[in-house]
């Protein structure tokens, strides 16, 4: 059987779903309600705009979801992981808020007010359909051990970057890294969820007759840490643009910064300080990145400015051509 190379990624991707499947920590049988109201608490949270909502009846009842945890002084996993989540909503498009909602609840609501919770969601361009919630510390500990992401003693701040995915009324939910591939993400919550079982084979091409995957360590590295808040030669995101960055900043601050942006911003290293005011004061995470990676990282920024300036160059060139071969006199009325 021969498969084009459009399906053999779709069955990558279904492989890689399959795979998720593995965890899946909940899922019911056709036609029951296992993990309906009699297992989710209806206790009484707040969203960033101070309205009480109620956790089962108002936000999971009926609802296809994805739920992470996060807090907004997080110096470390949160960023990214609301920056990512960002993306994947702007890839689903309206369809949050219609038929998917985003949730993310605060595990710090004594610090975590809905001004706070406000503000935190504006510097992250969340859209309609996402809620960010606060409650009771003791409301918030109980949905998260009933959600499956209480984990006090993972991460290196106390949680993991997990996000939960569920679809409530078949009783479906399946856990995530909320940091993975933000079309891996979009695509779960979007089909896997609602469109798995209307699935059909398709014929193409053999395995064997796809081309080779060749994916730069660099070009790796920036897709997975710094795509969901960078662009090079875009308009930015969370945050700024790198387009030129190597030759702007010195290669030795780029690189410790990249490393270790919470010890310059800690140190009051005055262009660490400055770009945190500038954004809206949003934390960029330590990685935990190696020498290597950075390097990697800087590498792929500069080959990528260069090739978007030489684009840009060609563009700009054939404009000009463009313009001056266009210019025709018109003899079709000769002065008399």
């Amino acid at each position: 059987m021969k498969r084009s190379k459009t399906t053999n990624s779709r069955l990558v991707i279904t492989v890689l779903l399959a795979a998720s499947a593995i965890i899946l920590v909940r899922v019911a049988t056709a036609g029951t309600t296992r993990w309906g109201a009699d297992y989710f608490p209806n206790v009484a949270l707040i969203t960033q705009d101070g309205q009480t909502v109620h956790f089962y009846e108002d936000l999971l009842k009926d609802k296809i979801v994805a739920i992470d945890l996060i807090y907004t002084h997080c110096q470390d996993s949160c960023p990214l992981e609301t920056a990512r989540l960002a993306q994947v909503q702007r890839m689903l498009g309206d369809r949050v808020g219609k038929d998917i909602f985003f949730y993310s609840i605060s595990i710090d609501p004594e610090h975590d007010t809905p001004e706070e919770l406000k503000a935190y969601a504006e510097k992250y361009h969340a859209g309609p359909g996402w809620l960010f919630l606060t409650g009771k510390k003791e409301d918030v500990e109980l949905i998260s051990k009933k959600l499956g992401l209480y984990s006090p003693d993972r991460g290196r701040d106390g949680h993991a970057a997990d996000l939960m995915i569920g679809n409530v009324p078949t009783g479906q939910w399946m856990r995530n890294s909320a940091v993975d591939n933000p079309r891996f993400l979009a695509l779960m919550i979007g089909d896997f969820l609602t469109g798995w079982k209307n699935a059909r084979p398709e014929t193409g091409k053999s395995y064997a007759e796809a081309s080779h995957l060749n994916v730069d360590q660099g070009q790796y590295l920036f897709s997975t840490r710094c795509a969901a808040c960078h662009t090079i030669g875009g308009n930015g995101l969370v945050g700024p643009d790198l387009l030129g960055v190597v030759d702007r900043r010195d290669r030795d601050w780029l690189a410790r910064f990249i490393k270790t942006p919470d010890r310059l911003l800690a140190a009051k290293d005055p262009l660490a300080t400055g770009l945190f005011t500038k954004y809206q004061k949003v934390q960029m995470p330590n990685l935990r990145l190696g020498d290597g990676d950075v390097a990697a990282i800087i590498g792929y920024i500069e080959a990528q400015s260069a090739s978007v300036e030489k684009n840009r160059l060609s563009e700009n060139m054939a404009k000009k051509n463009e313009m001056s071969g266009g210019e025709k006199i018109d003899h079709s009325h000769p002065e008399r």
